[in-house]
């Protein structure tokens, strides 16, 4: 979708739109410091969908390269990208070429060609249908394009794609940069994918909708931050079930600060900033003005990091999950107070160092337990609550999908990587989300009140490896290897102390380590789960007296 489609269809006709391109354009050439002030400013008040016009190309130093010829349209790189900078696109054969016709060149004629391929998902599935099935459509061609614009050089969707290697970081030249240029001009131009290639069973493929592109880039995030793949994946899943109709409080923090650096507004959706610890609470005020006002239907997010959520204003939250109003909560969960420095907070696990909770000879580290704030929610009357990551499409997009159906409050709280607070590396948002998940330091599950009558019934932690075991058992060629929250700890700058030059772990990674499993172990007796490990464990200990 067009920068200009984007910016029109969310401003007010009463706005100065060209006066507004104005502050734009001088921004984007560094003369943004001598321009007077516009109305919406005086408003406190960005308009939606500016940070399309935001350009980073000038910055990040590298460019992901694509090869069509590995790629099996799986879409990972397009749902882990924190930026919205890489899309994809299914065209019909015969739209693909009368596009090709309108190329300016042959050079860009065949950069467009080289984008394309025909994957199984696409080509070979809809082929066979189409030799059962005559009127059905045929096979269509699979590309990706990257908003050169918008990519900050992360890498995120190199490590997405894995094993597939159909992208690969690349140095941004003056020579390439050109040619991303054509072919993202190219996708802004041809026609959008043919609903018929986007199968509403596979939850990812909403991206290939233009319409999914809820939050549009240019935010002033970190590179491959966390916070923001899930943003846009939860956006993407609203308007999907909701279309336009939907809203956002927020808790300041770091997704207030990236999604408003003047004058860019990466939301293409109505949202407010509220007060740090208090956005459940106007979340209530807004709710109860919406449902007085016949917008019954209008779905409303309330979003806020673990700080915001579980510390100080655990009340306000406490207090709006217990109304029972039809609001929904995003729990940014990075384990840390990303925006104000990163002091601990009561997400942090124990031997975690952070500011507040610095590791020294006496006290190494945050030595409290952590504050569980899924199954706090779940403890509230009526609460849908899910705990899950970005990465796990399916887990996450189905838990949103089923908040979003709920009549009432629901919550919803995602492990987002903080990597310059962890020391974490920019490209592996993805791999310690899915870490998190596999070493027990942040399991998975949905807890639905509508599913039954016990909490057995209520509760899945479908998606977690090894369910019935403590820890996940990974196979590997030398035979079966251990995942645990030691090796969590391993891959993450705030556990580094607690690690000699040998390796060797500290007895306070021991004592989270077990609070990690006693928090496992208390997930599974809720949701019915036998542990064979934990049985076996208690046997040994009966046996013995």
């Amino acid at each position: 979708m067009s920068q200009a489609k984007i910016y029109s269809e969310n401003t007010p006709q009463w706005y100065d739109v060209d006066r507004a391109k104005e502050i734009l354009h001088a921004y984007n050439t560094g003369q943004g410091s001598g321009q007077p002030a516009d109305r919406f400013v005086a408003c406190s008040a960005v308009p939606a969908g500016t940070g399309s016009y935001r350009d980073f190309s000038y910055i990040a130093p590298d460019l992901p390269e694509y090869m069509a010829d590995n790629c099996v349209a799986c879409m990972e790189c397009v749902q882990n990208c924190p930026d919205s900078a890489i899309w994809g696109r299914v065209m019909t054969p015969e739209t693909l070429e009368a596009e090709l016709a309108k190329a300016k060149d042959d050079t860009t004629r065949d950069l467009i060609k080289a984008q394309m391929v025909q994957t199984t998902k696409f080509w070979k599935t809809y082929e066979k249908k189409k030799e059962k099935e005559p009127d059905a459509p045929g096979g269509a061609e699979f590309g990706i394009f990257i908003d050169p614009t918008k990519c900050k050089g992360c890498g995120e969707c190199v490590v997405a794609c894995g094993e597939h290697d159909a992208l690969k970081m690349i140095k941004k030249t003056k020579d390439n940069l050109p040619n991303y240029f054509s072919m993202w001009e190219f996708y802004k131009n041809t026609p959008s994918t043919p609903e018929a290639y986007i199968n509403p069973k596979l939850k990812i493929d909403i991206m290939l909708r233009e319409n999914a592109n809820q939050y549009v880039g240019g935010a002033g995030s970190c590179m491959g931050c966390g916070e923001a793949s899930v943003i846009r994946q939860l956006l993407a899943m609203t308007h999907e079930k909701v279309g336009h109709k939907y809203g956002i409080t927020a808790a300041t923090g770091c997704n207030t600060v990236y999604g408003s650096t003047y004058p860019y507004n990466p939301f293409r959706v109505p949202w407010m900033n509220s007060l740090f610890e208090n956005a459940p609470t106007v979340a209530m005020g807004v709710r109860a003005h919406w449902d007085r006002t016949g917008k019954e239907d209008h779905v409303l997010w309330a979003f806020g990091g673990d700080g915001a959520m579980l510390d100080i204003g655990f009340q306000a939250l406490s207090r709006m999950l217990t109304s029972g109003m039809n609001i929904k909560v995003l729990v940014l969960d990075t384990q840390v107070y990303s925006n104000t420095g990163g002091q601990a907070s009561t997400a942090t696990f124990i031997g975690q160092e952070a500011k507040m909770s610095v590791h020294g000879k006496s006290i190494r580290g945050k030595m409290e337990r952590r504050k569980e704030i899924g199954m706090i929610a779940m403890m509230h009357p009526h609460v849908y609550v899910a705990q899950t990551v970005g990465p796990m499409t399916t887990h996450f997009y189905k838990s949103v999908e089923r908040a979003l159906e709920y009549n009432g409050p629901a919550l919803i709280n995602v492990y987002t990587t903080c990597q310059p607070e962890h020391q974490v590396a920019d490209d592996l948002s993805y791999t310690q989300a899915l870490l998190a998940v596999e070493s027990r330091a942040f399991p998975v599950f949905t807890y639905d009140p509508e599913a039954g009558e016990t909490m057995a019934e209520r509760m899945s932690l479908q998606g977690n490896p090894s369910v019935k075991r403590d820890w996940h058992h990974k196979k590997t060629k030398e035979g079966e290897e251990q995942v645990n929250f030691i090796t969590f700890a391993r891959t993450e700058g705030r556990f580094q102390k607690h690690f000699d030059k040998d390796g060797n772990h500290s007895p306070v990674l021991d004592i989270s380590m077990q609070e990690r499993l006693e928090n496992w172990r208390k997930l599974q007796d809720l949701a019915g789960v036998s542990n064979s490990d934990w049985e076996a464990e208690r046997a040994a200990k009966k046996a013995k007296k």
